[in-house]
């Protein structure tokens, strides 16, 4: 029986109460919202089990405990301890932690998380190795740099290497939902042009085996639309979209996913394996959003959304990448309208076109809007996007700037409890408790590091201002000015020694330090270091010049 099924019939499984625990919901709720399809619990019962691929011991991975508590921020009140707003530091934590969510015969196993626009808005990483490079344990490194710095869920995008060994590797090491696109595998070794049905069913029930928790299956790409994408700039997008649309055109026949949507749902339904529907007509810049190439297959999608359900199996709907921040409110609500309201997973979207090497950016602004406007799930874009395959570092930068956007999105949605954690830290910081800001703050280790930059004594003001003009110790001399005054978020003593930076910070540190160098604890072009003005300006020009 799925997560869909059950919730249908009125059962509450164990998965929806670790759900509810994580959400600060009743579990009624969760069951009523999983019935209703506008809420997803992506859990193969495998990974449940952490079976490693093989058939679970336990009845599907069901009957297994989980941690006590949901999580939620240092300090968070009942009510607001949702999983989502965890610190990188409690994420390291319970990464590292020997005998937490330990699998049957893999090393980890599923924690199961909720996606829906009703509850906290969920972050997606996309790894994968490509033909040119990287590999499985460069690839797990990427899982555990996401899931420590605010991934929900995972997909593994490989292309290259031993794609199943690869798979199977992540799946085993995660505690978050992972997603794949089979058809990647499906050409491995053949063209396109040679895929069969036969090869496709048995793609999918082999990944099915192995865990997987989501496919990404582009089944809404059809023939009589790709006509439609002649006057399009970037024409399409989506390598999946591209591959059955040559498969189409080769063959003259229709697209073979959706020739083949109820034997695929039999197998998903096995496992209890979600649909990501995908959008293979996805646009590519902003001349192409919103066009009617994207809007047939969306139509298309929302009628597999009815089927997949009617044969028991959960159903969320991918949606567009580059769209112009004036249409992507529009987007979320005619995919709300159209899908029967499943959860909407939208890559960025991207606002501009002209920031390649800063799209991380350029798409948590688009990711931001649509996560207030609806989207349940944002699929992150690295700094890399559209010039190469992402190192850690790259899988970082994503995730942080998605998780501003989906954190901005909840509160602006107005999550119950959602901004506890914003108004908690903003305390801290009026009292000038460094200690306590740092705590708090979602990547502490970072914060604590470019303030011991400059300063490595934790006082009542910081480098930007000095003593003197540091408007929060001004405020807090202020007697009718009450903030700062919080017994509860007072440091411990007005001023002290800096507990230091741990290994990330001092990496971090380092960079930046060869990057301008340090004279005296201070960079090398501050002007204190020559009297002459005239010559400090040289002195600083000089080095900026070179870094």
């Amino acid at each position: 029986m799925t997560q869909l099924e059950a919730a249908r019939t009125g059962l509450i499984t164990t998965e929806m109460r670790r759900v509810a625990q994580r959400e600060c919901v009743a579990a009624e709720f969760i069951r009523d919202e999983v019935a209703r399809g506008r809420m997803v619990i992506p859990a193969n019962q495998r990974h449940l089990a952490g079976s490693a691929g093989q058939a679970p011991t336990a009845l599907s991975g069901h009957a297994r405990a989980y941690p006590d508590v949901a999580g939620g921020y240092p300090g968070a009140r009942a009510d607001a301890r949702y999983w989502v707003n965890q610190t990188v530091a409690q994420r390291g934590a319970e990464m590292n932690g020997a005998d937490v969510l330990r699998g049957e015969r893999a090393p980890r196993r599923l924690d199961p998380m909720g996606i829906g626009r009703l509850i906290t808005t969920k972050v997606n990483a996309n790894i994968g190795a490509s033909p040119v490079a990287s590999g499985t344990a460069a690839e797990v490194e990427k899982l555990e740099w996401a899931q420590k710095y605010g991934a929900d869920t995972l997909m593994d995008l490989s292309t290259g290497g031993n794609l199943t060994e690869c798979r199977q590797a992540i799946i085993d090491h995660s505690t978050i939902p992972i997603g794949t696109v089979p058809i990647y595998s499906m050409i491995i070794g053949r063209r396109i042009e040679d895929l069969t049905f036969d090869t496709i069913l048995k793609e999918i029930a082999r990944q099915a085996a192995q865990g997987v928790d989501y496919f990404t299956i582009h089944a809404g790409v059809l023939r009589e639309h790709l006509p439609l994408v002649g006057p399009r700039v970037t024409g399409i997008v989506s390598r999946g979209g591209s591959l059955l649309a040559k498969w189409m055109l080769h063959h003259g026949k229709q697209n073979p996913m959706f020739e083949l949507f109820d034997e695929i749902s039999a197998i998903m339904r096995e496992y209890d394996v979600t649909y990501s529907l995908g959008d293979g007509l996805r646009p590519g810049c902003l001349a192409d959003a919103s066009d009617e190439a994207q809007l047939a297959e969306l139509r298309t999608l929302g009628e597999l959304v009815q089927r997949a359900r009617a044969a028991g199996v959960q159903a969320m709907v991918e949606g567009p990448g580059h769209v112009p921040l004036d249409q992507i409110a529009w987007n979320m609500r005619v995919e709300q309208e159209i899908c029967d309201d499943a959860p909407f997973y939208v890559l960025g979207p991207l606002v501009t076109d002209v920031f390649p090497g800063y799209d991380h950016i350029t798409s948590a602004i688009g990711a931001t809007e649509a996560a207030r406007a609806g989207a349940a799930m944002l699929c992150y874009v690295t700094p890399k996007e559209h010039v190469g395959l992402p190192r850690a570092e790259d899988v970082k930068a994503g995730c942080i700037a998605y998780k501003i956007a989906a954190h901005a999105g909840d509160i602006a949605r107005g999550i119950a409890g959602a901004r506890a954690w914003d108004d908690d830290l903003s305390r801290a910081r009026a009292a000038l408790n460094w200690p306590r800001q740092f705590e708090l703050a979602f990547d502490g280790e970072t914060a604590r590091a470019l303030h011991d930059e400059d300063l490595e004594v934790d006082t009542e003001f910081c480098a930007m201002c000095g003593h003197d003009w540091c408007s929060m110790r001004i405020s807090k001399e202020i007697q009718e000015f009450a903030s700062g005054k919080d017994p509860d978020f007072q440091p411990a003593r007005r001023a002290g020694q800096s507990p230091g930076v741990g290994l990330e910070g001092g990496a971090l540190l380092r960079e930046r330090a060869r990057v301008l160098p340090v004279v005296d604890g201070k960079h090398a072009c501050h002007s204190e270091h020559i009297p002459d003005a005239g010559r400090a300006q040289a002195v600083q020009a000089a080095l900026l010049e070179k870094t």
